[in-house]
């Protein structure tokens, strides 16, 4: 399967390919990681893979290369991994793994029809995943992928699954390259780069310019006749150490001219017009395919007799403008030469060769499979009903194989072309229309997670209605709407066009249409306040929806009733009409409304403090949006959200961080909220950064959950540095943000208060100590006006009733900080704090714990301080929580509390160090003498004694001495006649 090795010599890469070559020494072994190569187009990143594919051949590992093409603003789904299973197929070794993996056909162009069932995706990826895990087992296996800059987006998300998935543990190891100068700010590639260098098994390599000595060793080894010096030393310095450019400029110097081109396209046409005509002519055709072209294809394309043709290509290898591949294709050697002869195309040529090609692919088999291929190239030829033909059945290629993204865009470019094919030209077939055809691209680009684009696609198909527009369809594209600006909490104008579309259609005769219309407006009244106007049509559609068996919205609408009616979903009705609400969506088939329920059960049972009940319903939900590509859906990501912030508050930290990094792989853009209780752990374990992360998250269109979660971080993040004011401000800014368009807060605002509540609560204690009697006054003000606002939010809820007994606890945190703040630490609220929290969050109970100990030692109850003290200490250690276990020990050592039953204090918080410290300090010794004394630096010993002093609460070392005499830490030393 490995090609052979180029001519050229490899200069200048020792190290790296030293590196690479260990990393398939591992893979042999069974333990691999994966490699992405980064450089400049032309800096050698083929070349080093192709040598160190070389040698992985020699070591007798299979070698297979999949190749990303640019076709422009399309995509054809999954084309390196296609070429990968084609040259596995072609290997007799692997029949038998291949046989086991009937799924991985789809890429091959069988079985496409297999592949409409919603779970296809999910299948496919667990397969690919499957397969080269067997493969590896027949042989170690070499992945690599060329030029992941123009990866498809599916091919980006299979290779962010396979990494993800572990994969690597097998004798696998996979290599894949990108051009860094092509990586503009929003290229899609950044982010996946930036998700996969977290992952533990991937590691980066960037190809640097070569060093100039090393471009005068690659330039005299290409050239075996002598050159003149100053040939070299010019080529050297154009060069600026690409070794593309050196070999191309070095190629010119035998152009009768002998003149230097001042730029790489002009290098590259000057060795391209030393050719003949015909072999010209062959290569602009092959430039017009692509980067590789199959023999056949190019022979009718060129139109050339074999003789002709087969000479023409040994002249283009043989000045190595091409390479010939063992699965009979040819391939440009350099993409930027494939560039160079493309741009160097007549309009009228171009547009003629790309024309010959659609018509080739369409006469060809695997029509779904080239469709993206043949709207590229009838696009670029100018026959646009052709090109919307072939985009439309691009798009629907996709939506089979479980890519929404590049659905999207297919339908976008169908969307395109439109206006510009007459009425005649178009497609046949009911249902395509333009205004259909755009709700159809809002609805994939919902399911890739642009909530936003998904908006703007809406608002244009309400801008194509016309007046004599079927008032069915117009009610759709309005409820359709309404539905989307709900996703982007753009409430009134949500409940505007939701009563648009109620109103445009009869309820009788009852009709689906309507169903779904007065389901939308169901949510969208709801979200405005109209409570009573929502349950009063959430009733009468659900009965219409009964008597037309309309499942799926009957089940969408129990939903809406069982969040808002009665008890809501912590009660047992709530309960029940969501699990009817489950079954009814899954008998329909209707995925969307199926997580609906699955995550509003999740929330019930969050509500309602039984989190471990949450987690089936989670990995229920989680499992279902995977079957069906939905994972980028609003639902799905607040799953994620929701299973993280249950690990995060039954103190399962390290599963928390491991499920985050997990879930990075597969996010979208729009999904960044959902790590927010990884960074409340990154957070509590004395990160920083993870206040400059949530900040990341208010950039772009607003967010409710962003900014809730950013809203947290950063009020967190101000208390625990003691800055009030900021403190305040972060939790006034972000109740201001979350508050809907009716006025209500969001419940969030009681756990917001009270994280505010402590910054303030210490800075009026500060105050106090220092007889500033007035600033403290200012505190207290500010204190009980937040207080206020965390009872009047807990005492609302929801529906009116009051929170569950997460808000519940808060609550009791923020009235506890209100005490302390006005006047004192009240250890009775504090043990209120501690019990309220007991419902599970095991962080905050432990901060309560830390809270009531310092309140029992203001109240002289030292013994039982000491046992709350050690009971946070002991949590402070199991989560992880360095800064709550700082704040623990300094309780311990200034309030003398012994941090075990029958021990003593000091002793427990002196390392051993500054246990040999303060003996010597008894002595009298100096820093410098107890630095000799113990082989440590003076400056080293100065420190010690700080860390003493503070630690015994002494102002100087005499008095640290007197200290640990009293406490018993140090033991008067022997006299010289004892």
């Amino acid at each position: 399967m490995q090609q052979a090795s180029s001519a050229t010599p490899v200069v200048g890469r020792d190290a790296e390919l030293t590196r690479l070559s260990g990393v398939l020494e591992r893979a042999r072994g069974g333990e691999a990681r994966a490699v992405l190569i980064a450089g400049d187009a032309g800096v050698g990143k083929t070349r080093v893979l192709d040598e160190v594919g070389g040698l992985a051949a020699a070591t007798g590992m299979t070698v297979v290369t999949g190749h990303c093409v640019d076709l422009g603003d399309v995509g054809l789904p999954y084309l390196p991994f296609t070429e990968i299973l084609g040259a596995l197929a072609g290997d007799e070794r692997f029949s038998g793994a291949l046989a086991a993996y009937p799924v991985v056909e789809r890429l091959l162009g069988a079985g496409s029809d297999a592949v409409r069932d919603v779970d296809g995706r999910l299948r496919l990826f667990e397969g690919m995943a499957g397969l080269l895990a067997d493969v590896a087992e027949v042989a170690p296996l070499l992945l690599v992928l060329e030029d992941l800059h123009w990866a498809d987006q599916s091919s980006r998300d299979l290779l962010r699954f396979l990494l993800g998935r572990g994969v690597l543990r097998h004798r696998l190891a996979v290599f894949a390259s990108y051009r860094t100068d092509d990586l503009h700010r929003r290229h899609p590639l950044r982010p996946l780069l930036a998700e996969l260098i977290r992952l533990p098994v991937v590691e980066r390599l960037e190809l640097r310019p070569l060093a100039d000595p090393d471009v005068d060793r690659l330039v005299r080894a290409l050239e075996p006749r002598p050159l003149p010096e100053a040939t070299v030393r010019r080529i050297v310095e154009r060069a600026e150490g690409n070794a593309f450019y050196a070999e191309e400029l070095l190629a010119a110097t035998d152009t009768e001219s002998g003149g230097m081109p001042s730029g790489l396209a002009d290098v590259l046409l000057i060795r391209f017009e030393q050719l003949s005509e015909t072999a010209q002519q062959v290569l602009r055709t092959a430039a017009v395919a692509g980067r590789r072209v199959d023999h056949d294809l190019l022979r009718e394309a060129a139109g050339l007799p074999e003789t002709e043709l087969e000479s023409a290509l040994r002249a283009a290898v043989g000045r190595q403008l091409l390479v010939a591949g063992d699965d009979d294709t040819y391939s440009f050697r350099h993409a930027l030469a494939r560039e160079a002869v493309y741009a160097d195309l007549l309009p009228g040529e171009r547009a003629r060769l790309h024309g010959a090609f659609a018509r080739l692919l369409a006469g060809r088999g695997n029509r779904a499979e080239s469709a993206a291929e043949r709207a590229h190239h009838y696009r670029e030829s100018h026959d646009l009903a052709e090109a919307l033909a072939a985009s439309l059945e691009a798009a629907d290629h996709a939506q089979q194989v479980g890519a929404p993204a590049e659905e999207q865009r297919h339908l976008e470019t169908a969307l395109d072309l439109w206006p510009a094919v007459g009425a005649e030209a178009r497609p046949p077939g009911a249902g395509v229309d333009r205004v259909t055809l755009t709700l159809r691209a809002s609805a994939a680009a919902a399911h890739a997670g642009e909530l936003h684009r998904a908006v703007a696609l809406t608002r244009s198909a309400l801008a194509e209605l016309g007046q004599d527009t079927d008032s069915e369809l117009a009610a759709r594209v309005r409820y359709t709407l309404a539905g989307d600006l709900l996703r982007v909490d753009s409430l009134t104008a949500a409940f505007a066009y939701s009563s648009e579309a109620l109103a445009m259609i009869p309820e009788d005769p009852p009709s689906h249409t309507w169903v779904w219309a007065a389901a939308t407006h169901v949510l969208a009244a709801r979200h405005v306040g109209e409570n009573g106007t929502a349950l009063k049509v959430a009733r009468q559609a659900l009965g219409v929806a009964e008597r037309l068996r309309v499942t799926d919205a009957q089940a969408d609408l129990l939903i809406s009733l069982a969040v808002f009616d009665g008890e809501g979903r912590r009660g047992p009705e709530g309960r029940q009409r969501l699990l009817k609400a489950r079954e009814l969506a899954r008998s329909s088939g209707n995925a969307p409304v199926e997580l609906r329920a699955l995550f509003n059960l999740a929330m019930g049972c969050y509500e309602s403090g039984a989190l471990a009940e949450c987690v089936p319903f989670l990995t229920e939900g989680l499992d279902r949006a995977r079957r069906a590509g939905l994972l980028s859906s609003p639902y799905p990501l607040e799953m994620r959200y929701l299973r993280l912030l249950v690990l995060n508050v039954l103190g399962r930290w390290d599963e928390c961080v491991r499920a985050a990094a997990a879930d990075a792989e597969v996010l979208p853009a729009a999904g960044g909220y959902t790590m927010g209780p990884a960074l409340f752990v990154a957070l509590a374990r004395g990160d920083v950064a993870a206040a400059d992360r949530a900040r990341d998250l208010l950039e772009g269109p607003f967010d409710w959950m962003a900014s809730l979660v950013a809203g947290i971080v950063l009020t967190e993040a101000a208390a625990l540095r003691g800055d009030p004011e900021d403190a305040v401000r972060w939790m006034r800014s972000t109740v201001a943000a979350l508050t809907d368009e009716t006025g209500a807060r969001p419940d969030v605002t009681v756990r917001l208060a009270a994280l505010a509540l402590a910054a303030v609560g210490d800075a009026a204690a500060g105050l106090r100590l220092t007889g500033d009697e007035a600033g403290a006054r200012r505190w207290t003000d500010t204190a009980s006006e937040l207080v206020e606002l965390a009872r009047a939010t807990a005492a609302r809820g929801e529906n009116g009733a009051a929170q569950g007994p997460e808000g519940q606890a808060w609550l009791a945190r923020a009235e506890a900080e209100w005490l302390r703040a006005r006047s004192g630490p009240d250890a009775a609220a504090w043990a209120a704090a501690v019990t309220a929290f007991g419902y599970g969050d095991v962080y905050e109970r432990a901060r309560c714990r830390l809270r009531y100990a310092e309140a029992l030692v203001a109240a002289g109850q030292r013994e039982e301080a000491a046992a709350e003290a050690r009971a946070v200490r002991e949590t402070a250690d199991l989560l992880g929580a360095t800064p709550l276990r700082d704040r623990v020990d300094t309780l311990i050592r200034r309030g003398r509390l012994s941090d075990r039953p029958g021990g003593d204090a000091g002793a427990a918080v002196l390392t051993a160090r500054e246990q040999d410290v303060l003996r010597l300090l008894a002595l009298g010794r100096s820093n410098r003498q107890i630095g000799e004394e113990l082989f440590i630096s003076g400056k080293t010993a100065s420190v010690h004694v700080s860390n003493i002093l503070a630690k015994l609460g002494a102002s100087s070392r005499g008095e640290a001495v007197a200290i640990a005499y009293r406490e018993g830490l140090i033991a008067p030393e022997p006299s010289a006649s004892g």
